[in-house]
């Protein structure tokens, strides 16, 4: 088993991160204190987050959210997640960035604070060599219309930061057909595409987000083990999924870490990456994630550095970057033959 040192020094890939949902409770409650935001109800007795099920877990997110209240506080935000994470040995994030929370879907106030984002992440990469990109995404249970904003938003930024599209939020909200504008939207942007399915529904939402959607992964995607032909279909379509165990146990969609299907998942050929989700509210990090699938399922250097290649392979990034960050894990961990 890898000593704990080899798994935090590790090469690790992350894409399924959402930036307000990594904010840490000092950071959230120094900047609430500033703004005179009365946040108070979201902290425990420890300075954790406060919430209970998934429905608390989303109210005590938008209220952690609106204690962000400008591109400056995103900035700063951007800039503390990141050194989090290559502390942790991640070298690329992708980030899920909601316009909803950074101006309310208004393009020009989303281009302020996209472009403070932006700056952090080139300071973190010129700092501690961690590569980000952002992945503009809408909230399913904010309404198909509010979606279609968020689309434009993501259309008149898409370039070489702003490279995917995603759908996050309340899974029992709403139809993925219902969505098939922004994403046609964002497509056509030539942003990468995946949303959230597979948590809390089955895999029947799973089959009518990749139909309806067309997108290239899945945030989630675990209730696919609950039906072996999607497995077979998933392994065969290459079809990523971004899977979160950590999230998962926290949330109760597992009772336990060995419970969650992963292993099960990537043993039947599913490409599989692994990421932390919200990474305070469910106390996790990456190192954290590594060390209950080496401890739970006996992974070692062979599997992470699948995982590691796999996940590039799924980026949402151009060449010349994804050719850079490819060197990299080559010198580090290169797929056994």
């Amino acid at each position: 088993m890898m000593e704990r040192d080899e798994i935090v020094q590790f090469p690790k890939l992350e894409l399924h991160l959402h930036l307000e949902g990594a904010a840490p409770p000092a950071f959230i409650r120094d900047l609430a204190k500033r703004r005179k935001i009365d946040i108070a109800g979201v902290f425990d007795d420890q300075g954790q987050y406060r919430w209970t099920g998934f429905d608390g877990f989303l109210s005590t997110y938008d209220a952690v959210s609106s204690a962000l209240t400008g591109p400056q506080d995103f900035h700063d935000l951007t800039l503390c997640v990141l050194e989090h994470a290559a502390g942790q040995g991640v070298i690329y994030t992708e980030a899920f960035l909601s316009p909803d929370f950074c101006g309310g879907g208004d393009v020009i106030a989303w281009r302020d604070h996209l472009a403070a984002i932006e700056a952090a992440a080139q300071t973190a990469q010129s700092r501690w060599g961690i590569v980000m990109r952002g992945i503009v995404t809408c909230i399913r249970h904010h309404g198909p219309q509010q979606a279609r904003k968020i689309a434009s938003c993501a259309q008149e930024t898409a370039g070489q930061f702003v490279t995917g599209f995603g759908l996050a939020g309340d899974e029992t909200m709403f139809r993925p057909q219902d969505f098939v504008w922004p994403f046609d939207a964002a497509r056509e942007a030539g942003l990468g595409l995946t949303a959230h399915a597979g948590e809390w529904q089955g895999p029947d939402a799973i089959r009518a987000t990749m139909r309806d959607l067309r997108v290239a992964r899945i945030g989630h995607g675990v209730r696919a083990i609950q039906d072996p032909s999607l497995v077979a279909y998933l392994a065969e379509s290459g079809v990523v999924l971004e899977t979160c165990p950590g999230s998962n146990v926290a949330l109760g969609v597992y009772a336990r870490l060995r419970d969650h299907p992963v292993a099960k998942l990537r043993d039947a050929g599913v490409k599989v990456t692994v990421s932390t989700d919200d990474p305070p509210f469910f106390g996790t990090t990456m190192t954290r994630e590594y060390e209950g699938l080496a401890r739970c399922f006996g992974w070692g250097q062979a599997e992470f550095a699948q995982i590691a290649h796999t996940a590039l392979d799924a980026a949402f990034i151009d060449a010349p970057a994804r050719k850079l960050l490819l060197k990299r894990l080559e010198e580090a961990c290169p797929i056994p033959t």
